[in-house]
């Protein structure tokens, strides 16, 4: 299958989508730390987007609350790659099976972002672009890592009344989003749905001085 043929299964809403994958930059989605270094660990995760019944929508995971490490945290599905993994799409969607239950054939891969650093955890991290064919209701498979799933609309994101920004113990300060949780959408996942939804035209203008602190569970 071309590109081409892939883009055009794709909702028009996404098509912007698909064209800026190939040109967008590492220092357009995180300024501050833009470039993995060498020994960083190869990991993806998995941007996955629908046609949902309150119109398009993302599909997030909250962490579940028992783990050490960002609690409650909502974040795309993902991880660590594996030695079997050909690629970053075997990657993302192997750690997607097996965390929300969603299967490589449900959905239509559409590109990949560049590879972003995580430096707390150092992990280069590959986002993989995917549509998802036929949504349906999924419950976490891996109930130790995942405690609930969000089907949630883009319009309540991009919604300025749902924008913020958090300011973490340590003085770092970012973009956040309201989604109903007890624990907001914040760090590597808000930066990322934030920084490209600006560079696609989609961000309304919201005001980055109204500040929260993270919540106590992290």
């Amino acid at each position: 299958m071309t590109d081409t043929d892939v883009v055009d299964q794709l909702p028009d809403w996404l098509h912007p989508l698909a064209e800026l994958a190939g040109s967008v930059r590492a220092e357009q989605l995180a300024p501050r730390f833009p470039h993995p270094p060498p020994d960083a660990r190869p990991a993806a995760v998995l941007i996955c987007f629908a046609d949902g019944q309150d119109g398009p929508e993302l599909l997030l995971t909250q962490r579940a609350a028992t783990l050490r490490n960002h609690a409650g945290q909502i974040s795309f599905p993902g991880g660590a790659s594996d030695p079997d993994d050909a690629d970053a799409v075997a990657t993302a969607l192997r750690e997607a099976q097996e965390e929300v239950g969603i299967d490589a054939d449900e959905l239509l891969v559409f590109g990949t972002l560049p590879t972003l650093w995580l430096p707390p955890s150092n992990f280069a991290v590959t986002c993989v672009l995917a549509y998802w064919l036929k949504p349906r209701t999924l419950e976490p498979v891996s109930t130790a890592e995942v405690g609930s799933i969000l089907h949630h609309p883009i319009h309540l994101l991009i919604d300025p009344a749902n924008r913020f920004s958090v300011v973490h113990p340590t003085g770092w300060r970012g973009p956040a989003f309201e989604v109903g949780s007890e624990v907001p959408l914040w760090g590597f996942t808000a930066g990322v749905i934030s920084r490209l939804f600006a560079a696609l035209g989609w961000e309304q203008p919201w005001d980055d001085n109204v500040t929260r602190p993270l919540p106590e569970i992290l």
